[in-house]
């Protein structure tokens, strides 16, 4: 595989920085572009993220002298300068929708960790293990925007890269009718630390704006299908959550009940998570999990703290699977919020569009 040149758009936030970080050792990918607000530009990266970087390991020596562009102003120069970019902007939800169509018809793909564009139907919105075939939507977008190889992309919400895998197995063998989801959400989820959020210590917060609607709706997008060059969501399961938000650094755990047309035994639902696999370790990219599922025996797991790093973050745990009086089945699941979640997950479906030659 040859090296992409890439960029970030929005790189001094905390998921920016996550992409950063898991840019700096890949194996396909050289970070050539680091963008942000106009208040960054014109700086080395390593003086705009001086006092306000969360990541755990030290900034890369391959971003510190980078300088930081404006990711409005400076399109022309990135796009130029780049295969494609990654963007982790913080605007209002129409100015992202501006900017990552801006990049696109630069002829830069953009693959975005933001909400702005998933409801846009002709973008897709892919977990690479369980939608890749929503990419066969971007020749009718670059027909829209005019474009010959731009396009964007985006990855769904973090909270749904817990219980979704789960649920993915099993919805068509058995029919998935319904499911009741309460989610548990870290901290960093909302770009905070313990030292930024000192109202999260000692408590539970039982609101997140916008993630209820999102974990209803957005699972119905990932199993929607291509139809005339756009993807209809599908019509069912029905989907009802609550998402809180809790004292943990990382990780995003989900309380699950599911009922289905044809109910397997607990046996069959074991059996279908652990021989799981899909097209990322069928080509195996770079950052796909070998396993994407992992079932914990153990009582009390998957636990946060202990379980979050599974295969560099990248796996997904599930747990406490048993029969429930009000649906079918009740179990627990666990993912990393920014790695899964976020930027790893971006850089996931990058690699898949890149090995599908969308990036050529």
């Amino acid at each position: 595989m040859k090296k992409y040149k890439v960029g970030v758009i929005g790189a001094t936030g905390m998921v920016g920085q996550r992409f950063v970080t898991l840019i700096a050792n890949h194996p396909w990918f050289e970070l050539t572009e680091v963008a942000a607000s106009a208040r960054s530009a014109g700086k080395p990266y390593e003086e705009a993220v001086a006092g306000r970087w969360l990541m755990q390991t030290p900034v890369p020596d391959c971003a510190k002298k980078l300088v930081v562009k404006c990711a409005e102003t400076d399109i022309d120069a990135i796009a130029g300068n780049v295969d494609f970019v990654f963007s982790a902007v913080d605007m209002k939800k129409e100015e992202i929708k501006a900017l990552e169509e801006a990049y696109a018809k630069r002829e830069c793909p953009v693959v975005s960790n933001n909400s702005a564009h998933r409801w846009t139907p002709d973008v897709p919105m892919v977990v690479p293990e369980i939608n890749p075939e929503h990419l066969e939507v971007i020749p009718s977008q670059r027909k829209r925007l005019g474009t010959r190889r731009g396009f964007i992309a985006v990855k769904s919400n973090c909270s749904l890269q817990s219980y979704v895998p789960a649920l993915h197995p099993l919805k068509d063998e058995f029919g998935l009718t319904k499911a009741l989801v309460c989610t548990y959400q870290a901290i960093s989820g909302a770009g905070k630390t313990f030292e930024t959020f000192p109202d999260i210590v000692d408590n539970v917060i039982p609101f997140i704006g916008g993630e209820e609607e999102k974990s209803e709706q957005e699972p119905l997008k990932l199993w929607g299908r291509v139809e005339n060059g756009q993807i209809v969501k599908a019509e069912s399961p029905s989907i009802t959550a609550q998402c809180f938000r809790v004292a943990c650094s990382d990780g995003h755990m989900a309380a699950v009940f599911a009922s289905f047309a044809k109910k397997p035994t607990v046996e069959e639902i074991k059996e279908r998570w652990s021989s799981f696999s899909a097209l990322p370790q069928k080509l195996q990219l770079p950052s796909a999990p070998r396993q994407f599922l992992h079932y914990f025996e153990e009582e009390n797991r998957p636990q946060t703290k202990l379980d979050r790093n599974l295969e560099n973050g990248m796996a997904v745990s599930v747990g406490r699977l048993r029969e429930d009086t009000q649906y079918d089945y009740k179990f627990v699941c666990l993912s990393h919020n920014t790695l899964r979640g976020a930027a790893g997950g971006a850089i996931l479906l990058a690699e898949l569009l890149c090995a599908q030659g969308y990036m050529d």
